[in-house]
């Protein structure tokens, strides 16, 4: 308001105005012209609208068709049915394992249960993509449904499954020039063929063995990735009855008549039984007790209720 009159008075002073009626009312008009333009023209600090005073938000790239997985993948331009290089060579395929946990070993079922990380690494240039960067890109177990990933078994096992807290525990990265890794946590029941001759003075040596259930050696080639090294454990496993002495990775061919050749890869591992828990547990006790059965003898024979508490 005080601008207004100070603009009002500067237009009267220009004019000359000194009570001239006409004058008065060219000055009036033109401070209304004037004020109206003012209040039409947008100036710092005023109210504006909102598409020319709101900032640009940058575009999510995740909604940009070109940025997702299958199109960079190009997922739906081949058939993942078939393994890469089909008709060709067969397929390296690379093993490494890490063993988290051996967690039971069973004389009475002849089993041992085994937790552990199983990665494969394979070529499929049907997944390579452009990177400027050279870097690669991780998935979850989405989409490992959607290409071709190795069709591993436990042969032997009697049961086994995949962690699922929180979410499946599967993840998949590809490398631009299509080299693929494929991790997944597992845990597996598997027998163990026990000699227990010696027992408890006895050695027992257990395998775990991986095989491809449909691909023989003529699709895939199945080997340990950088041979005994390929095998890692956690200094942490320890059991109760046995010492875990060592693991050791071999590679065999197992031939079955109906279908073929299929290379097999095995976990073995040497466990020597604790003497000490069974003398503790077992001989220790009975010792004890049989020597107190032994106290009856020195009774007199005819304090009968005192020998048969006693034996």
């Amino acid at each position: 308001m005080h601008t207004d009159v100070v603009l009002l008075s500067g237009l009267l002073c220009m004019l000359g105005v000194s009570g001239q009626t006409g004058l008065r009312g060219q000055t009036l008009h033109s401070y209304r012209h004037l004020r109206l333009k003012r209040e039409m023209s947008p100036v710092e600090g005023s109210n504006c609208q909102i598409s020319s005073c709101s900032p640009k938000r940058s575009p999510d790239i995740t909604k940009a068709q070109s940025t997702k997985s299958e199109q960079i993948l190009r997922i739906d331009d081949h058939d993942f049915t078939m393994r890469p290089g089909f008709g060709g060579p067969a397929v390296p395929v690379g093993v490494d394992v890490q063993v988290e946990s051996l967690d039971a070993i069973s004389e009475v079922d002849m089993d041992f249960t085994m937790t552990l990380y199983l990665r494969h690494y394979w070529k499929d240039e049907r997944l390579s993509f452009k990177s400027n960067t050279n870097q690669s890109m991780t998935f979850d177990g989405r989409l490992v449904k959607k290409i071709w990933v190795p069709d591993m078994f436990f042969v032997h096992s009697k049961k086994s499954f995949i962690h699922d807290t929180t979410t499946d525990n599967v993840m998949l990265r590809v490398y631009p020039d299509g080299k693929v890794l494929y991790s997944l946590r597992v845990t597996v029941t598997a027998m163990c063929n026990m000699d227990l001759s010696r027992f408890p003075l006895d050695t027992q040596t257990c395998s775990l063995e991986i095989e491809s259930y449909a691909y023989t050696d003529d699709d895939l080639m199945l080997y340990w990735k950088e041979g005994n090294s390929s095998l890692n454990t956690d200094e942490r496993i320890s059991l109760s009855q046995f010492l875990i002495q060592k693991f050791h990775t071999t590679t065999k061919l197992a031939y079955y008549s109906s279908t073929g050749s299929y290379n097999r890869l095995y976990i073995n591992f040497t466990l020597r039984r604790h003497i000490f828990f069974f003398l503790l547990q077992t001989y220790f006790p009975a010792t004890l007790m049989v020597m107190l059965s032994w106290v009856s003898f020195w009774i007199d024979r005819r304090a009968v209720p005192a020998r048969v508490p006693l034996g």
